[in-house]
């Protein structure tokens, strides 16, 4: 599976300690649009795969991460580069626009 898991417990190392650029999918079970962007966040994960880092965080499993991030909408991605955000999307986009974002951070 190209797509991490991430969670409260391992973000600081998954996330923050990364290396690469970590684009985590703020979701939740019962979100229609997050499901929509499954297919295209597992379709840039294989994509981006060596390159960039593109996990899933379950808000409902995990509500201290979306708290510190300000998170008020899911779908919601955040951009980690070298341990800091440094964008985000809200809400669901087409794939070419997280190409283009992570295109530009790379």
């Amino acid at each position: 599976m190209m797509v991490r898991e991430f969670t409260d417990d391992n973000f600081e190392s998954e996330v923050l300690g990364s290396d690469k650029l970590t684009i985590v999918d703020l979701w939740a079970e019962w979100c229609g649009p997050c499901k929509q962007m499954n297919p295209v966040v597992e379709q840039l994960a294989q994509e981006y795969e060596g390159r960039a880092v593109i996990g899933k965080l379950n808000v409902d499993d995990n509500p201290k991460i979306p708290m510190e991030y300000n998170v008020r909408g899911i779908p919601t991605f955040l951009f980690f580069k070298n341990g800091k955000l440094v964008d985000r999307i809200v809400g669901s986009r087409p794939k070419k626009d997280f190409a283009e974002k992570i295109d530009t951070l790379l």
